[in-house]
């Protein structure tokens, strides 16, 4: 225990904050434009692109656009991207790969190992029902079975066409293992594996529902992802998911969202020696946005303070919606 001095007012704190050099030299977190992930969606319906409601500077692309907006993003500096993609054909099946497999290859063949690309594993894009999974026949449960197989075919295909790391989004049970063993079997084994190991039902991925067009629809007795989604009050069981993940091959494991989920993020990074991902997801990202445009936070600040606070939680990487203005808003918010 520190002794000290009798004359406990000689201990300021305020001189190591009073000039941004010295701030900048004691900080413990640093948060650098390659710690950041830009997620990008592809639609192949679209003649044209399309924003996106609450995300600002954030698109739903054409198969043309998508190639001018990796080349706007690497000239900011961004060179890790996770790409969604939203095939006009929906099959209650099966996984639709053939639109996205494209998408990888055609990226990786113009920008090579210039970018990293990391690829959204799911079905809720493919499906005519939106959900994450092969329905039953009743309509009121996703089979984990038959829709762990279409993601562990689909996560094979995404890594043939050129993906450096794919990403199962859907909260199955075992589908790490299940990918894990088909990409070794087709040697495929240098593939990554990002597991969304901790993905909360959260009310925070409206936007991101509409640029995925990935929110459950139809005549449906199964109206939401609470069956498969971990539920916000059960934080002991993204432990069990993630400790299962990393024990089944995953390389990256992740929470989502993040700021409602700083403590579970906290403790699983402390306990589970992996790099950890987290998503600041839509609904987050819109938050900040909507105070900015009233005037009720400084856009640039209020983005780099959510990002020093994952990483502060123990986040080795972000993805975000923002990463192609981190360049500016780091600068902006010194």
């Amino acid at each position: 225990m520190m002794d000290y001095p009798e004359h406990d007012f000689l201990i300021s704190q305020r001189r190591i904050r009073q000039s941004p050099h010295i701030r900048s030299l004691a900080r413990q977190v640093h948060v650098q434009v390659e710690k950041l992930i830009q997620p990008l969606f592809v639609v192949e319906s679209l003649q044209q692109r399309e924003s996106i409601p609450g995300l600002t500077d954030v698109y739903r692309d054409t198969s043309d656009s998508l190639i001018r907006q990796v080349e706007s993003d690497l000239e900011r500096g961004v060179k890790s991207f996770l790409l969604f993609g939203v095939p006009e054909a929906k099959s209650p099946h099966l996984a639709k790969t053939d639109f996205l497999a494209r998408k990888i290859h055609s990226l990786k063949s113009r920008f090579g190992a210039d970018i990293f690309l990391s690829v959204d594993v799911c079905l809720c894009s493919t499906t005519p029902h939106g959900h994450c999974g092969i329905l039953n026949d009743s309509l009121d449960h996703v089979d984990n079975g038959s829709t762990v197989i279409a993601l562990a075919e689909a996560a094979r295909d995404y890594a043939q066409a050129g993906a450096d790391c794919v990403a199962p989004s859907d909260m199955m049970d075992h589908r790490i293992q299940a990918i894990r063993d088909v990409l070794d079997h087709h040697k495929l084994d240098r593939t990554l594996i990002m597991s969304y190991s901790a993905k909360f039902h959260s009310a925070f991925y409206g936007p991101f529902r509409v640029a995925a067009d990935s929110a459950p629809k139809g005549n449906l007795k199964l109206t939401d992802r609470a069956t498969y989604q971990i539920d916000p009050a059960h934080p002991r069981d993204a432990r069990v998911s993630s400790e299962r993940d990393a024990v089944e091959g995953a390389d990256i494991l992740m929470v989502k969202p993040g700021l409602p989920y700083l403590d579970v993020l906290a403790e699983l990074s402390k306990e589970i020696p992996l790099p950890w991902a987290v998503y600041e997801v839509s609904g987050e990202f819109a938050s900040v946005e909507l105070l900015a445009r009233e005037g009720l936070m400084n856009r640039a600040r209020g983005h780099v303070e959510l990002w020093t606070g994952f990483m502060r939680a123990g986040a080795s990487m972000i993805i975000t919606y923002g990463a192609r203005h981190a360049r500016d808003w780091l600068k902006e918010s010194e």
